[in-house]
């Protein structure tokens, strides 16, 4: 049985999902620096020059290599911008089950992209890699995720109580950190059944990204 995912590419009319390359690092870390990054996610803050080499060169090859997921660069497809990353994790050969996280960076939001780029991987996860189970955690008060979530026809199985470290700005400017819920959501396959409508042109994927 297959325990890592190829090292593709998977595209649609306007982004190109790929795997991160070195002259990606710079714009990954501002990324990464975002003030609802820092608030929603657990990434290193501030996030250096240094944590993105890393996470680029070392930590999301070896995510594949090891069968743990697969990380994507988002990229738009005319300009080349890095726009955002997802991220499929705690993949489950046996289960064919993967969760799926994703960030998008702040000078390409409301653009519907993280919602496209959710699901052309949900696509691909389960036509092409015959997944069966996609899962995703939003924060309670993550209302923009959710959003993504009910968009591309996520169900809402439960709630996790306390089971997530949120950070907040306190009133001198400082990060503190906050627990909170998780909201647990899923994707089938049949899920998709109409969803994909919303993708012009469905997905292409690339084979041997190099």
């Amino acid at each position: 049985m297959t325990s890592t995912f190829p090292n593709v590419s998977i595209s649609t009319e306007r982004l190109v999902l790929r795997p991160f390359e070195e002259p990606d690092i710079q714009s990954f870390a501002d990324m990464m620096n975002d003030e609802l990054v820092t608030a929603w996610t657990s990434v290193p803050q501030p996030y250096t020059e240094a944590d993105a080499r890393s996470w680029i060169t070392e930590l999301a090859p070896a995510e594949r290599a090891e069968g743990r997921g697969i990380v994507f660069a988002v990229t738009e497809f005319l300009t080349q911008r890095l726009v955002g990353i997802v991220h499929l994790r705690n993949t489950d050969w046996r289960l064919r089950s993967s969760e799926i996280s994703y960030v998008i960076a702040p000078w390409a939001r409301g653009e519907g992209y993280a919602s496209e780029a959710a699901l052309i991987t949900a696509q691909w996860l389960f036509n092409d890699q015959k997944f069966e189970r996609l899962e995703l955690r939003t924060p309670a008060d993550n209302t923009a995720s959710q959003q993504v979530a009910q968009k591309i026809g996520c169900i809402s199985e439960g709630v996790l109580r306390g089971a997530w470290i949120a950070r907040a700005r306190t009133d001198d400017g400082e990060w503190t950190e906050v627990r909170t819920d998780l909201i647990v959501w899923s994707l089938l396959p049949e899920d998709l059944e109409g969803v994909g409508d919303q993708l012009p042109g469905g997905f292409t994927s690339f084979g041997d990204w190099n």
